[in-house]
């Protein structure tokens, strides 16, 4: 869904606690300040990979240009990385600037991440130079990773996965996935406000589940949760992944599922239908990208690979179909990524990022949108990515202004998809303050067992949102209450 005027969005900052990021600092023996200093962690860890991070922190004269080396005594491999040129000969890395941030004055610092591959042991790098001055050496760092994996959940909130078209908890209970969207992770972050757009305390929280609902998805951005450069340090990084840990943890609380969706992502697209013209993740991009978001769902899934209870909606409203010439070469986009016309930066294929999760041993439910902004899943069978662990549901949009928006349509294209895998409208919504169209969506979904969540638990005009609440108590808009009505009333 596209968002409100951004002097709407900003009415509200987000509240978070920050926790200080874990790192081990690389010191020298003396206590003497050295020419440079770095610091290097393991932010997150799994079988087989690893995600990493340095700091650089240049002591002497400026430098116009950087290179950094270390090397891996442990057998790792590099294979993605952020914030820096990265490639790697034998056990040695090298990580050069960026165009933009090659300047480092007296004092000044840079960060930057990288995804890479490891088998047998983690050990970290010992020694670092920078421009082929040695930095510092000393205290070994734990290359442990420093996050605490989720519980598998309180008892209350089902581990799920797909058999046949129906999503079931272990007992082999259907479980349909109802409830709201909660906008703001995708948003304040790199619009430098917060993290959350209002609250998400434990009262906010059971707001939502006292309207019966069971789901919330949680949007969210890639470069607050990778902590790009561009993003402020306290609303990006540890501190955002730990913000949404916390978020997780309290949906998961009050009984519900949490939903992690890809909002918003780097790339810069200027061509037909737009959202900005910005290469940073600060509007709908019509697909993914290979430079960050592979990374971002290696990450997210090592996060919660042990949390069945949390599923996974890899991009939230793909529009390749509005950049390409043909309907064909837009699923082929869709499905495979690379070079797509129109689009120009490298494309992330679904493919890619089912791959991405599942290469970190996450199980996870993973959902899908099809093309024209998800509305379209008229051949989301015949391009549906392979998974191994066999857990792909289809995810679907529609307003009350789509072009799929009519039981006709909905008869013709979704009823042959939910045949063969769970359907879940991942948004469902109308701009004019009334409910009348999607009463008409929820009774579609009810006949047939299906799951739907309604756009958006924020306080925003619900003409402009649209907007489920004028409240975080959840009191309801006039366009609220049919979704509040509705899902107090089913059993």
């Amino acid at each position: 869904m596209r968002h409100p005027p951004r002097s709407v969005l900003l009415a509200v900052t987000g509240a978070v606690a920050l926790v200080a990021a874990v790192t081990v600092p690389v010191v020298t023996a003396q206590g003497a300040t050295p020419a440079c200093t770095v610091e290097y962690s393991v932010t997150g860890q799994w079988d087989g990979g690893f995600q990493g991070a340095v700091t650089v922190t240049n002591n002497a004269a400026p430098v116009s240009g950087w290179s950094l080396g270390f090397d891996f005594a442990g057998g790792q491999k590099v294979t993605r990385g952020w914030n820096a040129k990265w490639s790697q000969s034998g056990t040695t890395v090298t990580a050069t600037n960026e165009s933009w941030n090659g300047s480092l004055a007296t004092g000044a610092s840079v960060s930057a991440g990288f995804i890479a591959s490891w088998s047998g042991s983690n050990a970290a790098p010992t020694a670092f130079e920078l421009n082929g001055t040695t930095c510092n050496a000393g205290a070994e760092p734990d290359p442990t990773d420093p996050t605490d994996p989720p519980g598998p959940g309180d008892g209350s909130v089902p581990a799920l996965h797909v058999a046949g078209n129906k999503l079931v908890d272990a007992t082999g209970t259907t479980r349909r996935l109802l409830g709201v969207n909660r906008s703001g992770g995708e948003f304040m972050c790199v619009q430098g406000y917060g993290i959350w757009d209002g609250p998400v305390d434990d009262a906010a929280i059971g707001a939502i589940a006292d309207w019966n609902a069971n789901t919330v998805r949680i949007p969210l951005n890639e470069e607050c949760w990778l902590g790009l450069s561009n993003i402020k340090p306290e609303y990006g990084g540890t501190n955002y992944v730990n913000a949404v840990k916390d978020l997780v943890g309290r949906v998961k609380a009050h009984g519900m599922t949490p939903m992690l969706e890809l909002h918003w992502s780097w790339g810069q697209y200027t061509g037909n239908s737009a959202g900005c013209s910005d290469v940073h993740a600060t509007c709908q991009k019509p697909m993914p990208n290979m430079q960050y978001t592979p990374a971002f769902w290696t990450s997210v899934a090592s996060a919660f690979k042990d949390d069945p209870t949390v599923v996974f909606d890899l991009f939230n409203e793909p529009y390749p179909d509005r950049a390409t010439s043909t309907t064909t070469q837009a699923w082929q986009c869709w499905r495979d990524g690379g070079t797509c016309p129109g689009i120009g930066y490298e494309v992330a294929g679904m493919q890619d990022l089912v791959d991405a999760v599942r290469d970190t041993g996450a199980g996870n439910p993973i959902l899908l949108g099809g093309l024209a902004y998800s509305n379209d899943l008229s051949q989301w069978p015949t391009y549906r990515p392979t998974d191994p662990a066999g857990n792909l549901a289809a995810a679907w949009h529609v307003y009350n202004f789509n072009t799929c928006a009519n039981e006709s349509c909905w008869n013709s294209t979704l009823a042959p998809v939910a045949d063969q895998v769970p359907l879940v409208a991942g948004e469902i919504g109308e701009n004019n303050c009334s409910h009348s169209f999607v009463d008409r969506v929820m009774k579609w979904f009810d006949d047939r067992d299906l799951s739907y969540l309604g756009w958006t638990w924020n306080t925003w005009d619900c003409s402009s949102g649209p907007a489920l609440i004028s409240g975080y108590d959840g009191t309801p808009t006039s366009y609220g209450i049919g979704l509040r009505d509705h899902l107090r009333a089913l059993d």
